[in-house]
């Protein structure tokens, strides 16, 4: 198995940023995002994100406010996205400054490309939505 692992700091408090990123159901269409749907509600509610090379299926595993913390799965095996068997967990940590770190960790299987190359993806995508939680917070 690959990890992926992303560790940063949002000039914003815990709560605030956990809005953000603690809401599974926050995905909104843009760029490399076409359409989002979601089924259910909680632990076991799904995401459907319809992409242009085809729709990726994730599935929330774990959801723990009180911890600042969450874990999904992609569970549809033709996603288009180069991963199998793959999950992350993102846990957010209150600094004394009133800052928050954001540790977002994946373990995948590359699937039809090398392993450093499917490590880079995945620390994009977690890259882009910590930098989307600071434009919406409006922090650095």
């Amino acid at each position: 198995m690959a990890q992926a692992r992303v560790v940063e700091v949002i000039n914003a408090p815990v709560d605030r940023v956990w809005q953000h990123l603690g809401n599974f159901a926050g995905i909104r269409p843009g760029p490399g995002i076409d359409a989002v749907e979601y089924t259910g509600e909680g632990v076991g509610m799904t995401r459907n994100m319809r992409l242009s090379t085809g729709t990726v299926i994730e599935q929330l595993t774990h959801h723990d406010p009180a911890k600042k913390t969450f874990s999904y799965a992609i569970i549809n095996e033709d996603s288009p996205l180069p991963f199998k068997n793959y999950s992350a967990t993102v846990q957010l940590l209150a600094n004394d400054d009133d800052s928050t770190t954001v540790e977002w960790t994946g373990t995948f299987e590359p699937e039809g490309i090398e392993e450093a190359k499917a490590i880079r993806f995945a620390t994009g995508i977690y890259t882009s939505a910590i930098k989307n939680a600071r434009a919406e917070l409006k922090a650095d």
